[in-house]
């Protein structure tokens, strides 16, 4: 019969070295001695249980492999095999460029397992509290407080470097997934919703190749840069209306892609448009040879057509929502929106309570005016009615 452990751990001195040493059985039970690292007995103790605990929760591995790892040479490994193409689009590689070299600044040579909760909260507020800074030709100036969006996108950044972590089993867990981001960002991520209306007044300020944009983007939900401007006319198949799409933001995003009507005539008239080139929105000035960037022309198409400024992107979301609002089930828009987690729906989609209080406001007159109608021929008749005042 096995003799039973009295202790599962112990902290001892060991000769010749000056930091206290810890003692302990693993799942195993294979006796493991480590350094702490520390002369005060109490924080020994207070190691030997965080490796008792690590142990119980089949974590110590982790745990160990984490300690040996600082947050600055993750962040190198990061950006070198899953911010670059063709892992994320180069986009969103300078993104996190710009957000590493302020997160490297704060955490470089904490530990990757030391990073708390408490120490990204610290973070934000700390940044939340600085200034950006403008280059000039004397030099950096302070400008105006940095945006929440911009704190905000840091923290999205830190969040995608740790889950990676996760995923490698170098930490047990996010600590972004216990933060709480310290101010209400008005606004962000909320897409603006296009009523059909709205969009008929952009289309009359628009050039003939936004305007078709904006009906392919609202009749189809591709992505703007990644999938519509490189888009080639081997690429559409008016005769059977499909488009292919061959490179996109995520795998299912790789598909074939049904046209409605608006949108078969769309493409025609951009092919029209296009003349001889291979793309459908050719650029001259581009090395790739299809236009990149179509902010310019967005702005002052709103400034003309008198609407208040939102993203282009916000198409692929109006579009979304009108699938929605027509009846089309939640796992069908989905797929259409060719995405393979279906809570990024509801992102897409949130603009369906602006949809339904319209609804709710007509059907309020149709009441009233019903309303009116009847007690009208009521006083008329000098009769009782049993319909009553509002439905």
């Amino acid at each position: 019969m096995a003799r039973p452990i009295e202790k599962d751990g112990v902290v001892f001195r060991r000769e010749g070295t000056k930091f206290l040493w810890m003692r302990y059985r693993d799942k195993d039970g294979i006796y493991r001695r480590e350094s702490t690292i520390t002369e005060d007995r109490q924080e020994a103790l207070r190691k030997l249980r965080l490796r008792l605990d690590a142990r119980d929760q089949n974590v110590l591995e982790i745990v160990r492999r984490g300690e040996s790892l600082s947050f600055g040479q993750w962040v190198d490994t990061f950006m070198e095999n899953y911010s670059k193409p063709p892992y994320r689009t180069q986009k969103t590689h300078v993104a996190n460029l710009r957000a590493v070299k302020n997160l490297k600044a704060a955490f470089v040579t904490r530990k990757l397992l030391d990073i708390s909760p408490d120490d990204v909260e610290s973070y934000l507020r700390k940044r939340m509290c600085q200034r950006a800074l403008i280059k000039t030709a004397l030099g950096y100036r302070e400008g105006r407080p940095l945006k929440p969006a911009t704190v905000h996108q840091e923290l999205r950044v830190l969040r995608r470097i740790l889950n990676i972590a996760v995923r490698k089993r170098l930490i047990p867990s996010n600590p972004c997934s216990g933060v709480e981001f310290p101010v209400a960002i008005r606004g962000l991520f909320r897409p603006h919703y296009v009523t059909w209306s709205e969009q008929q007044r952009i289309e009359r300020h628009a050039p003939a190749h936004l305007r078709n944009v904006v009906r392919i983007i609202t009749e189809t939900g591709l992505r703007v840069y990644k999938e519509l401007m490189p888009v080639t006319k081997e690429q559409v198949d008016l005769a059977n209306s499909v488009l292919w799409i061959p490179d996109s933001k995520t795998p299912t995003g790789v598909a074939e892609l049904p046209l409605t009507a608006m949108a078969v005539q769309a493409l025609r008239d951009q092919m029209a448009l296009a003349g001889s080139s291979d793309y459908l929105f050719p650029s001259e000035e581009s090395a790739t040879g299809y236009q990149r960037s179509l902010r310019t022309v967005w702005r002052l198409t709103l400034r003309r057509a008198k609407v208040p400024y939102f993203r282009l992107y916000d198409l692929r979301s109006t579009y979304a929502t009108r699938l929605s609002a027509g009846g089309v089930a939640d796992e069908w828009v989905t797929q259409l929106l060719r995405q393979s987690d279906s809570k990024v729906f509801k992102k897409y989609s949130q603009m369906k309570l602006r949809m339904q209080r319209e609804a709710l406001e007509k059907m309020n007159r149709q009441a009233n005016e019903m309303t009116m109608e009847v007690t009208t021929a009521v006083q008329e008749s000098g009769s009782l009615c049993t319909v009553p005042a509002q439905f």
